[in-house]
């Protein structure tokens, strides 16, 4: 039985590894799919092709969650196809790392980073909010980086990330009047082209895991598909770790 039939979807930088993978999943338990991309247009057709052969809808629009207003307008379009949106899936981030001593030389990767990661998340929740019905769903993907450093040069990042916890639990107060719950996946080390391709650093990530594997962007998927669905609904303001074991 489909768990999320007639309810309507966005995800931010929904074209590859786990963003991908969370649209496919919520459209085959029921969900209209609206997703953004940067660059990927034509991947974008075919994901959304594929997943009308399915029998299920999706819809792709190109917005770069980095330019202020974008994610807005591409809410607004979404909201004026399908109406509503009942759960928003933040997922697009970038992950920036270096020396400290290279920032000002790379401020605008930094600028990025801190737009993605945050600005845009909150952007997408007040344009998205007006919109989400009671009983609706926020879900925001942080990471596990948030809490745990495993290494030099990327605490930046982990700002970002950290950042989001909390802008969690303070939309579950915001929201809780209204029903609509409000929640962070945390991923480990996933296999996506977000991981290093040489092996040597994929084999200090794995060691590192207790489960000594890296986790997979299905596996993040299930996680935003449960907290999506109706069995979720006591649960707010909360973070859910999907890291084989790291932060343990």
């Amino acid at each position: 039985m489909k768990t999320l039939t007639e309810k309507v979807a966005f995800v931010t930088g929904g074209t590859r590894g786990m963003g991908e993978a969370i649209v496919r999943r919520l459209a085959s338990e029921g969900a209209s799919v609206v997703f953004t991309y940067v660059n990927s247009e034509e991947k974008a057709k075919k994901l959304a092709d594929e997943i009308a052969q399915n029998g299920g809808s999706a819809l792709g629009i190109k917005a770069d969650a980095a330019q202020r207003g974008a994610l807005t307008e591409a809410i607004n379009e979404a909201v004026s196809k399908f109406g509503k949106i009942d759960i928003l899936v933040n997922n697009a981030a970038i992950a920036v790392a270096g020396p400290l001593d290279q920032a000002v030389e790379r401020s605008g990767e930094y600028d990025r980073q801190v737009d993605v990661n945050i600005r845009a998340v909150s952007e997408a929740v007040r344009a998205a909010v007006k919109y989400i019905p009671e009983g609706g769903r926020i879900i925001n993907i942080g990471s596990v980086g948030g809490k745990r450093i495993g290494g030099p040069f990327m605490s930046d990042y982990a700002a970002t990330k950290a950042a989001i916890s909390g802008y969690t639990r303070g939309l579950a107060w915001d929201l809780a009047s209204r029903n609509i719950t409000v929640n962070t996946v945390e991923p480990g080390a996933i296999d996506t082209d977000m991981m290093p391709a040489d092996p040597a650093i994929r084999e200090a990530f794995t060691n590192a895991i207790p489960l000594k594997r890296l986790g997979k962007p299905q596996e993040i998927a299930a996680m935003v598909n449960f907290l999506s669905g109706p069995e979720a609904g006591y649960i707010t303001g909360s973070s859910f770790a999907v890291d084989g074991g790291i932060n343990a």
